[in-house]
Order: C-alpha cells, then structure tokens, then sequence
C-alpha cells in the first residue's frame, strides 16, 4: 500500500488510543502516506506524524446537508486502502464512495473486556490479517525547552458529562499541597472555564500564586506539547489522560461512573488510579441516575495525595 485514508475517532481520548493501532500499519508499511479525516479536535494529534501528508478536516456536520457534504468531498478521492475506526452509518457512507481497492469499518471483535486500544488493535490486524501486538500510545510532536521547576497539571474536565468530573474544592487542595514542589497549570476546554475559575479562587484563599490558568486557552496542539512537559499529572477520565500516557507523565487519573479496564491509562508504568468501587459503578451515565454522585464525591484529596507517593516511592 502507498497511500491510504483514516477516518479517526470523534472524541480526543478514543483518537490517542488508536495511534497503538495506526503505528502498527506504519509498521508493516513503513514508506506509506496517509490522509487523516476527522474532527478539528482528533485530527491534530496527527499534525506532527511523519507519514501523515495531508489532513482533511470533517465540516459535515456544519453543512446544510451532511451527506451531500460527505459525497462531494469522497468522491473526490482515491486511495488504495481506506480505514474507518468509527461504526456509525456516515462514516460507511463516506467510505463508499472513495475510489478505493479495499474499504474497513472499525467493530468489536469479542465481547469479552478489552481495553480500547486492544479493540482498536485487533481492528488493524484483522482487517490486515497480521498478529501485531499493541504497543504504547504514540503522539509526534516538538518540544519546547521545559523549565527547571517541576510542573503540576489539574485537568478537571471531562468531555462525557458531569457525572466523572472530580470537585474543584479537592482538587485545589491536592494543588495547594504539592505548590511548594510544583509549579501548577489548570487545563481546561470552553465547558470548563467555570470549574477551573472555582479551583484558581480556592488556590488564591490558600495562599498559592504559582500557577496558570489555561482552561479555554489552548489550542489541542498546545495542550499536547504542554501535557508533554508535565512531572505529574491529575486528571479525571478524559482525553488529556491519555495524551499523559503517550509521553509516560506520572498520572493519578480519577474514576467514577466509567469503566478503568477499557480507557484507563495503556502502558504508562508511573500511573494510579482512584476509585471507590461501588455497587452502582461503572454505570456509564453522563449524569449521576441516583443523585448523590457518591463514585467522585467520597474520593478525597488525601485519596489522591497518597496514590502520588505511591508514584514517587521507588519500588
């Protein structure tokens, strides 16, 4: 194969989790050249891969007609092989009518638990028939020059909804108590602007002045270059999560209504996770169906303060 076309994941997180996948056919197919189709958000993961020569950025859904929009744009294109890691019906109807030899559409091979990745994996190795195993998660990009001073990430977000977002007041107080080692940077999108002001106004009463606010102030490339320089990372199920584990960045990643043995963190030896193990979790919900959010609200800052010197204690 020379050239080939991927349409990644939607969401940020699935998308880090399929570079496993996506480097295993660079493995087999090291010389080939591959076109990226997918959301602004997951596109950029792929600004910086070395065999990555062209990204088209999926507008369908802002078009009038999004299959109109999908049709004009496919037909457009040829590619000896396309590979779709999305199950929904757009992305079949997008790949068929690409000029293409061989068309694969991403789906589950076993309903065992897998990690996503896995899943993601025996996609690429079925739809190849190779018996590649998936590696770690693997995002190109350019570093800056990182400062001397340790650096603390708070990423308080959560895409999927309210329901696996931590409490601003504890995770101040995990900031608050590390402050003295670290210097702290509070990561956010546009839907945590206000969780993220709640948690500079708590680091303010405490007496911390070393930290940024960043939420709603960084482009994905940012966020990933700045990840990238972390020393330690706390953080809710997300996609940044898993931008930490591409770079290995020690992580405490906090869990409540989603399931840790399929998106946790893959192959980052410096990760913890925090969890309460209830009888009502993982429930999958974006809003807590009982109403007491008790998954995220029982977890506390010396919950997550002792994962961390569980990180920082050689074994």
């Amino acid at each position: 194969m020379d050239r080939i076309l991927i349409e990644v994941p939607t969401w940020l997180g699935d998308c880090v989790m399929a570079t496993s996948a996506i480097e295993n056919i660079v493995k087999i197919y090291p010389r080939v050249k591959i076109t990226i189709f997918g959301s602004v958000v997951a596109s950029a993961v792929f600004v910086h891969h070395p065999n990555v020569e062209c990204i088209i950025i999926d507008k369908s859904r802002q078009a009038k007609s999004r299959y109109w929009w999908l049709y004009n744009v496919a037909k457009k294109l040829e590619f000896d092989c396309v590979f779709s890691f999305r199950k929904r019906f757009s992305a079949k109807f997008f790949a068929y009518f690409i000029q293409t030899k061989s068309r694969y559409h991403y789906q589950r091979y076993t309903q065992n638990i897998q990690h996503q990745v896995v899943r993601y994996n025996d996609f690429i190795n079925q739809s190849l028939g190779i018996n590649t195993e998936p590696n770690k998660l693997k995002i190109y990009t350019k570093f800056r020059d990182k400062t001397s001073k340790k650096i603390l990430g708070i990423n308080p977000g959560a895409s999927y909804g309210s329901a696996k977002r931590w409490y601003p007041r504890e995770f101040a107080k995990v900031a608050s108590a590390l402050s003295g080692e670290y210097d702290i940077v509070v990561f956010g999108g546009p839907d945590e602007v206000e969780i993220a002001h709640d948690i500079e106004q708590l680091l303010i009463e405490h007496g911390v002045t070393n930290y940024q606010n960043l939420a709603s102030k960084t482009s994905v490339q940012d966020l990933i270059e700045k990840i990238a320089q972390l020393d330690l990372f706390i953080t809710g199920d997300s996609g940044p999560m898993h931008i930490a584990a591409a770079f290995q960045v020690p992580t405490v990643a906090i869990f409540g209504p989603t399931k840790d043995d399929e998106t946790s963190q893959w192959m980052n030896e410096k990760s913890e996770i925090v969890k309460q193990n209830l009888e009502c979790q993982p429930c999958m919900k974006r809003i807590c169906p009982l109403q007491h959010h008790n998954c995220m609200k029982l977890i506390k800052a010396t919950d997550v303060l002792y994962r961390i010197q569980q990180i920082n204690t050689p074994i």
